[in-house]
């Protein structure tokens, strides 16, 4: 058994781990470790090892990857509130994707780096305009099961090999490109995953195009969690959506 804890979580903070665990088992697609308690401070959880990844890792990643996005909701959000790392995440359910990515992701993330000093006017003013544009850049998709803070750390590799997700507290149905943007954030899988994902589940040719706008909303959380030092990837992104 492997036992989180922190005295000091945000209250709901690993009851939203077991929610969003639950979810993507449900989905029967990635492994995920079971789930034996939650408590305000701490959760314990299955232990999947860790060990070097199988000959055929990435493609089972990306096979699993697109049969956990196989899985469609009716709107986007979730039926709680989660977490992207300490910060909070609203998920109040909207049929509409475009508003929900502006209102609900980055529209908060940038108030709160704009109001405590972190971004200036000019980058605020740049993702406010970039949300009266998302209808006309992000083509229409519909709302499908997500890990939501998909780095290349949470994508784990068990002791037999095999791939796995793990800390699943911003878990929520999203758009699919958004997912797979951020998994090329922080270093990439190499093209024999997206190959794989392609195989199963829809990917348009021009998805890398719109990287830089899904990824705002993550660089925006990393500037509010960790401080400035995340400010010139965020400006990169910004000026690769001008």
């Amino acid at each position: 058994m492997i036992v989180k804890s922190r005295r000091s979580a945000p209250a709901g903070f690993f009851a939203a781990e077991a929610r969003g665990l639950a979810a993507l088992r449900a989905a029967d697609a990635l492994r995920v470790p079971d789930v034996f308690e939650v408590r305000a401070t701490c959760i314990v959880l299955e232990d999947l090892g860790d060990g070097p990844r199988a000959a055929d890792y990435w493609q089972r990643a990306g096979a699993g990857l697109a049969r956990q996005h196989s899985v469609t909701g009716a709107w986007f959000g979730f039926d709680h509130d989660g977490f992207c790392g300490d910060s909070p995440q609203d998920n109040t359910p909207d049929v509409d994707g475009w508003r929900f990515f502006a209102e609900r992701r980055l529209l908060p993330q940038m108030r709160h780096a704009r109001d405590g000093g972190l971004v200036g006017p000019a980058d605020a003013a740049a993702i406010e305009r970039l949300c009266t544009q998302l209808r006309e850049r992000v083509p229409g998709m519909p709302p499908v099961l997500l890990h939501g803070d998909l780095w290349s750390g949470n994508l784990h590799a068990c002791g037999d090999g095999a791939p796995a997700l793990i800390d699943a507290g911003a878990v929520h149905y999203g758009w699919a490109e958004a997912e797979l943007a951020m998994l090329t954030l922080f270093g990439s899988p190499p093209i024999s995953f997206f190959d794989a994902y392609a195989e199963h589940a829809p990917l348009r040719r021009d998805w890398r195009q719109r990287r830089p706008l899904f990824n705002l909303y993550h660089l925006l959380n990393h500037v509010n969690l960790f401080g400035a030092g995340y400010l010139p990837e965020l400006r990169n992104a910004l000026h690769a959506c001008a």
